[in-house]
């Protein structure tokens, strides 16, 4: 059973020792490596039944976590050990080193995971280049799409293979790590997916060419969008507190049907009307909706029986709505002035 071998590997990763940085390597490699033991559970995860993966997500992540801390505790016991023991470093700085401090949008990206964790989402990941297929027709954008125009896509390369042709790109949104997934697991599928994203776009304090999104998908029997509006409001009162109110707005996106926006009521307002939120006291932070039929059947799921929801949102609009963070551009310029006001936050 998997939480008897969650158990089991929790066990051996409180009871880790090494005596050296290669003893140290041997063990992360053999626990939280890409082919590691942590990361195999997650092929198993796929057999767990569903209303068992909410408790089994969460010991994954407790089991990793607990590798992770045990790791850094041999790291910093083996240095120091070694520290007594060696000569003075003459070429040393004589003033002293600054430790760095964690990115605004990874602290927030990594809140966010931590949030939707908890709700029994798992990790998922996928190519920043990628194909076609993946971005725009497996997500059901029409031919004639204007994302797939130029003007919206980086493109890299077109390549033909007989009559097809393929089109190679720089991802415009994290779906392509969905419909990758879709097309080689069966439901239920419930997943969380992070990364950077790029778009034809000029350089403003409002806009940049590249960004992150964390996308969600949940597909399985009987899923309503009662379930995505339940999701969506215990992650705005997790993320913005607990009095935040939501509502949702009707929308369009070519993967989703029906589609909605979600705003959340002002935090620094109080919903009451301020500039920030342009004196409505509502402020946008994301898109979502039922999973479009056509899309379950290009990844080779019965739309007949299984039905999802998905969801989407960029993590500077997040970053900016925690932090007011008025410039889009310092997230990219690392100024570390602008960093270090970030250093309580990690």
């Amino acid at each position: 059973m998997i939480l008897e071998k969650i158990a089991k590997l929790l066990e051996e990763v409180k009871n880790m020792d090494a005596c050296n940085a290669d003893e140290i390597e041997a063990l992360r490699l053999k626990y939280v490596s890409k082919k590691g033991e942590i990361t195999a559970l997650m092929a198993d995860f796929r057999d767990v039944p569903a209303e068992q993966k909410k408790e089994v997500g969460m010991k994954i992540n407790e089991l990793k976590q607990t590798a992770l801390a045990r790791l850094n505790e041999l790291k910093e016991k083996t240095e120091t050990e070694e520290g007594d023991d060696a000569s003075i470093d003459l070429t040393r700085t004589p003033y002293p080193v600054k430790l760095g401090t964690r990115h605004p949008l990874t602290i927030v990206t990594n809140e966010i995971i931590d949030i939707f964790s908890r709700m029994g989402f798992v990790l998922a990941d996928g190519p920043e280049v990628e194909d076609d297929l993946h971005v725009f027709t497996k997500m059901n954008f029409a031919a004639d799409h204007p994302a797939r125009d130029m003007q919206d896509t980086f493109f890299v390369e077109q390549s033909r293979l007989g009559d097809v042709t393929k089109n190679i790109l720089l991802r415009s949104h994290t779906s392509s790590v969905q419909a990758r997934v879709m097309e080689t697991t069966q439901p239920p599928i419930r997943i969380i997916c992070p990364g950077r994203v790029y778009r034809n776009e000029a350089i403003t304090a409002r806009a940049h060419c590249f960004f992150h999104q964390v996308e969600g998908l949940y597909i399985d029997k009987n899923v309503s969008f009662t379930d995505l509006k339940q999701v969506l409001l215990s992650f705005a009162r997790e993320m913005f507190g607990a009095d935040t109110k939501i509502r949702l707005r009707p929308s369009y996106f070519p993967f989703t049907e029906p589609s909605a926006e979600m705003d959340i009521s002002c935090h620094i307002c109080g919903g009451k009307g301020c500039g920030f939120c342009k004196h409505t006291g509502w402020v946008e932070i994301l898109g979502c909706g039922m999973v479009d039929p056509n899309v379950l059947e290009q990844c080779g799921i019965d739309s007949k029986v299984y039905t999802g929801y998905a969801f989407g949102m960029g993590v500077e609009r997040i970053t900016n709505l925690k932090y007011r963070v008025s410039d889009l551009r310092m997230f990219s310029e690392n100024d570390t002035r602008f960093l270090k006001e970030f250093e309580a936050a990690n």
